[in-house]
């Protein structure tokens, strides 16, 4: 299964870990393979009746080429802005992630690629015992980190990029995201992570809205794949 699984996790809350996601899930349809995206667990919805309609999900079905069931794209959504472990708990709601391997794997036999967003960080938590980290960890997924390049960048990417290797899982690649854009000596830190990172940057992405609607270039979609099919890589990088 992880062959077809790409994990998008972030340096932190909010650094465009969605745009990047979007932006992969339109690449690889562009490739020319059935591409969707996951959220396993998403908060901060919005209630119109009986459904919750979130932002993210809605990016990713915008931009893939199925239409998988929203159950498997989307298994745990929650109303509250709150870290999913604190909105599932009111919610009396257990976050199996069992569960959500079981929805990946349901969704790599109707998708070539399915590219699965995290929530907030590497260790942001899903239960009072388990972290973004052990899902990433139970899919055995080569992992995409999105560094969101603001003051504090270097180290917040170094130490994730470090605990994704240090867990035994493939740093497959980063995406760089402007998310200050008043950020100083954004290409001396962009150079400083380029050569400490093991692991290729796949792309910068742009500030704006229509960052949404683009498509990871065919030349990152190409690092990406030799990993992807090659599983005796994946431990080795």
């Amino acid at each position: 299964m992880s062959g077809k699984l790409f994990f998008v996790t972030g340096t932190d809350t909010d650094v465009g870990k969605t745009v990047a996601s979007a932006q992969l899930i339109r690449g690889f349809v562009n490739a020319g393979f059935k591409t969707v995206g996951m959220k396993p667990a998403a908060s901060g919805c919005i209630r119109s009746g009986d459904i919750l309609i979130n932002t993210d999900v809605a990016m990713h079905r915008a931009a893939s080429n199925i239409q998988a069931p929203a159950a498997l794209c989307s298994p745990y959504l929650f109303e509250p802005a709150i870290s999913p472990h604190i909105a599932a708990q009111e919610a009396g709601v257990v976050i199996d992630l069992q569960h959500l391997k079981n929805c990946a794997q349901q969704l790599t036999n109707i998708a070539d690629r399915v590219i699965i967003e995290g929530a907030g960080g590497w260790f942001a938590p899903l239960s009072a015992k388990e972290t973004i980290s052990d899902l990433a960890g139970l899919l055995n997924a080569p992992v995409i980190m999105v560094v969101g390049m603001r003051l504090g960048c270097l180290n917040h990417a170094m130490l994730t990029a470090n605990a994704i290797m240090q867990q035994g899982l493939s740093l497959a690649g980063w995406i760089a995201n402007p998310v200050d854009p008043q950020f100083a000596r954004y290409d001396d830190n962009l150079a400083y992570l380029k050569q400490h990172l093991a692991a290729p940057l796949l792309a910068e992405l742009t500030y704006c809205p229509e960052a949404f609607n683009a498509a990871i270039s065919p030349a990152a979609i190409a690092q990406l794949e030799p990993i992807n099919s090659r599983p005796d890589l994946i431990k080795r990088r």
